[in-house]
């Protein structure tokens, strides 16, 4: 599933690479997006949606997707944690994007993982790649424990951390 709610410049972009449609990671990265933004993000890329799709090079749809998104001006990449990194899909859709100048804007990198032991995957595998491709990424990544998604207090220490630079940066580009 891909939607964007408006037909102004994407603004808020969240991408999720589970194999698994409608996941929790799905959940963990829009409510991510919301609490930077205020608002519902304007375009959701859910890859599984896509199916083969994202390895045809030749797709008009994803080339598209990766435009939109490389515009953003704010995008919340997501993973589960898949031995010890992000998952084949999410690499796919990523290796699509220009290297320095691919994402022009803010990036948040979000794993989601079974133990503590991945914290720090988030930080050393996600976050490399989008700096790569031309993002700026505030803060340090984001892990949280797939148990603990659906809580407000396993963002709110990051969000407290990266909430006022990501608005301020957002608030000037506006």
């Amino acid at each position: 599933m891909s939607h964007s709610r408006t037909h102004r410049p994407v603004r808020t972009a969240v991408v999720v690479g589970n194999p698994k449609p409608e996941s929790r990671t799905l959940s963990a990265a829009t409510y991510v997006a919301r609490e930077l933004t205020g608002s519902e993000p304007d375009l959701v890329i859910d890859l599984a949606t896509l199916g083969a799709e994202v390895l045809d090079h030749g797709s008009a749809r994803v080339a598209e997707l990766v435009g939109l998104v490389g515009r953003a001006d704010l995008v919340v990449v997501a993973s589960p944690t898949y031995k010890g990194t992000y998952t084949g899909l999410l690499k796919v859709f990523l290796d699509r994007f220009a290297g320095g100048t691919g994402l022009r804007g803010l990036a948040v990198p979000l794993l989601l993982g079974a133990g503590s032991q991945h914290a720090l995957a988030s930080e050393l595998t996600l976050r490399p790649v989008l700096t790569e491709l031309g993002a700026t990424v505030l803060g340090r990544g984001l892990f949280v424990l797939d148990t603990q998604y659906e809580e407000p207090a396993a963002y709110a220490p990051w969000l407290e951390e990266v909430r006022p630079m990501a608005q301020a940066l957002l608030q000037a580009v506006a």
